[in-house]
C-alpha cells in the first residue's frame, strides 16, 4: 500500500492538533480551578451544578433578608425598651401626684414633666427605620401612624404587621403595628373603672359635659370570682335622685348587652340606695367601693380592659392625666375627678406596660429565631458549596499529572511529524 505525502501531512497535523487541544483543555482547567469549564466537558455535572448554584443564590437572598429583618426587630426592641422606661416614669409621677399634700402648683409642675414623657412616647411611636419607613404603621408606612387631631392622638396606620420572608417556609413579622403596642392590653387584663358618662355604644364620652358633677370616688375594682356568669361583661353604675329627701340617691348597675345598656328594672344587675360612706358593690365577679356624694345622672363605667367599652389607648390615658393635673382641684367635684382619673390612669399604665413587655418578649423571640434560621442557612450554604465543589471543581493532583502527560504527548507528536516528513526513498538508494 502506498501512502501519499498528503496523507502523512494530514495525519501528522491531526495528531498534533488533537494533542494540543487536550493540552489546552487541561491548561484551562488548571487556570480556572474547575474541572467543568464548558457544559460539554460533563453535561450531567454541569446541569446539576446550575440547579445547585440557583439554590445557593436563593439561600443567599434569604440570608440578606434576615439581615434586614434583624435590623428592624432590633430597632423595634430598642424603642419598646424606651417606651417601657417612659411608662414607668409616668407611673412614678402619677403616684407622686396622688399625694394630698401637693398643691395645685406642684401638680402643674408634674403635668409639665408628664407632657415631656407624652411627647417622647409620641415621637417613639412615629419612629422610622433607616429607609424612611415608619416602623409601627403596618403596611401604611409612608406616613406617621399617630397623628394629633385636635387635643387627641389618632392612629392612622393599619392593623397588619409588616412581614418578611426569611426562609422558604417562614414568613416572619418584622415590625408590629401601633395598635398592638399602644392600643392593646395583654390577655387576662382585669377591670378598669372610670368616672364618666357613656354613650349609647357604651364607650366613654370625651367632652367636658360628660364628666361627673358630684364627688363620688371609687376604690378598685377588684376581681372576686372569674367564674361568675357575668365576668367579662361591661357595667355602669348610674346615680339618680331619690324621691325621699332623707335617702339621698339611688344607684343602678346596668349591663351592656346587644349594643346597648339594659336599663329596665327587670334587667338591672343590682340597684338600691346609695349611702355614700364607703359602700361596697359586688357584681359580675368584681367588687368596687364607692364614697362621696354624686349628682343626678353621674355614672361610673366598670369594664374589662380591652373591651369595646374600655378600649385601651396609651395616649388618651396620658392626656387625661395631664388634664386633671393642669386644672386646679379647687372643688370637691374636681378633687374627686383628680383622684379617680389618676387611679384609672395608673391601672391603664400598668396594663400598657404589661402589653409592651409582652410585645418586646415576642420581638426577642423572633430575634432568637433568626439566629436559629441563620445557623440552618449557613449549614445549607456549606452543603451547596461542597456539592458544587464535588461537581465542577478540579483535582489539582490529577490535573497536573495529566498536564505533564499531554505535554509529553504533544511533544512526541511534533517530533514524530518532523521525522516522518523527512523520510524519502532516495535516502536508501
Amino acid at each position: 500500500m502506498r501512502i501519499s505525502t498528503v496523507t502523512m501531512f494530514e495525519q501528522g497535523s491531526a495528531s498534533m492538533n488533537r494533542q494540543q487541544g487536550e493540552f489546552l483543555k487541561v491548561s484551562q482547567q488548571i487556570a480556572s480551578g474547575r474541572r467543568v469549564v464548558n457544559p460539554s466537558d460533563d453535561p450531567q455535572a454541569a446541569s446539576r451544578a446550575v440547579g445547585v448554584d440557583q439554590a445557593r443564590a436563593v439561600t443567599q437572598q434569604y440570608t440578606d433578608a434576615r439581615v434586614s429583618a434583624r435590623n428592624s426587630l432590633a430597632q423595634e426592641e430598642s424603642i419598646l425598651n424606651s417606651i417601657s422606661d417612659a411608662n414607668i416614669s409616668a407611673k412614678t409621677l402619677l403616684v407622686q401626684a396622688s399625694s394630698d399634700t401637693l398643691s395645685d402648683v406642684d401638680r402643674e409642675s408634674i403635668a409639665s414633666e408628664l407632657k415631656g414623657i407624652y411627647e417622647t412616647m409620641l415621637g417613639q411611636a412615629n419612629a422610622t427605620d433607616g429607609n424612611g419607613r415608619y416602623l409601627f404603621g403596618g403596611y401604611k408606612d409612608n406616613a406617621p401612624p399617630f397623628v394629633k387631631v385636635g387635643d387627641s392622638v389618632q392612629y392612622q396606620g393599619d392593623s397588619n404587621a409588616r412581614e418578611q420572608r426569611i426562609d422558604a417556609s417562614r414568613l416572619m413579622p418584622v415590625a408590629d403595628n401601633g395598635e398592638t403596642i399602644f392600643k392593646s392590653v395583654p390577655s387576662g387584663a382585669g377591670y378598669v373603672a372610670e368616672s364618666i358618662k357613656t354613650g349609647v355604644d357604651g364607650k366613654p364620652l370625651v367632652d367636658d359635659a360628660a364628666r361627673n358633677k358630684g364627688n363620688v370616688t371609687f376604690s378598685g375594682p377588684q376581681i372576686r370570682d372569674v367564674n361568675d356568669d357575668g365576668y367579662g361583661d361591661s357595667y355602669r353604675i348610674v346615680f339618680t335622685e331619690n324621691d325621699d329627701p332623707d335617702s339621698g340617691f339611688d344607684y343602678q348597675v346596668q349591663r351592656f348587652e346587644d349594643g346597648g345598656w339594659l336599663e329596665t328594672e327587670e334587667d338591672l344587675v343590682d340597684s338600691g340606695v346609695y349611702t355614700g360612706t364607703g359602700q361596697p358593690l359586688t357584681f359580675g365577679g368584681v367588687n368596687i367601693t364607692l364614697e362621696g356624694i354624686p349628682a343626678e345622672g353621674d355614672e361610673i363605667l366598670v369594664a374589662q380592659a380591652g373591651s369595646e367599652q374600655r378600649e385601651p389607648n396609651l395616649f388618651r390615658t396620658m392626656e387625661e392625666a395631664i388634664r386633671v393635673l393642669e386644672n386646679p382641684a379647687d372643688t370637691p367635684a374636681k378633687k374627686a375627678d383628680l383622684r379617680n382619673t389618676l387611679n384609672t390612669a395608673m391601672r391603664d399604665l400598668d396594663n400598657n406596660l404589661d402589653n409592651v413587655l409582652t410585645v418586646r418578649a415576642s420581638a426577642g423571640a423572633r430575634l432568637n429565631e433568626l439566629d436559629v434560621v441563620d445557623a440552618v442557612g449557613s449549614n445549607r450554604m456549606l452543603n451547596y458549596e461542597q456539592t458544587l465543589s464535588d461537581l465542577v471543581d478540579l483535582d489539582y493532583n490529577a490535573a497536573i499529572s495529566e498536564y505533564s502527560l499531554r505535554q509529553v504527548g504533544m511533544q512526541a507528536a511534533q517530533k514524530a511529524f518532523v521525522d516522518v516528513k523527512g523520510l524519502s526513498l532516495f535516502n536508501y538508494m
